[in-house]
C-alpha cells in the first residue's frame, strides 16, 4: 500500500470521526441536561418519527426490486394490518412486522405471485 492511499485512508477515518463522533459525544454530555418533556426533545422526536414515516411510506408507495410487482393495495393492507396489530398488542414492534409479513405473504399467494 502506497504513501497515498495510506493518507486517503487517514482522511476517511478523520473525516468519518468529526462528521459523527463529535455530535454522539455531544449528545451523551449535553443529553444530561435535557429533560425528556423539553421543547427541544419533544421537536427531535417529532422529526426522527416524521423521517421514519416517510420512508416507511416512500418503501410503500414506490418500492424497488421485487416488491415493486405486488399491488399497491396489497402493500398498503398489510402496512394497515402490521400498524393495527403494533398498536393493539401494546406497540410490540416484533408482532407488528410479522403481522405485515403474513398478511404480505399470505396476499402474495392468494394471488399466485
Amino acid at each position: 500500500m502506497t504513501a497515498h492511499e495510506i493518507g486517503v485512508f487517514v482522511f476517511i477515518l478523520i473525516a468519518g470521526t468529526l462528521g459523527t463522533d463529535i455530535w454522539r459525544w455531544l449528545g451523551v454530555f449535553g443529553g444530561k441536561q435535557l429533560s425528556e418533556e423539553s421543547e427541544a426533545l419533544i421537536w427531535v422526536r417529532s422529526v426522527a418519527t416524521a423521517l421514519v414515516a416517510g420512508v416507511i411510506a416512500s418503501q410503500v408507495l414506490y418500492p424497488g426490486g421485487v416488491l415493486a410487482g405486488t399491488p399497491v393495495a396489497l402493500r398498503i393492507g398489510a402496512a394497515a394490518a402490521g400498524f393495527a396489530v403494533f398498536l393493539l398488542l401494546k406497540k410490540n414492534m416484533f408482532v407488528g412486522i410479522a403481522a405485515s409479513l403474513v398478511v404480505l405473504a399470505g396476499g402474495l399467494y392468494w394471488l399466485g405471485i
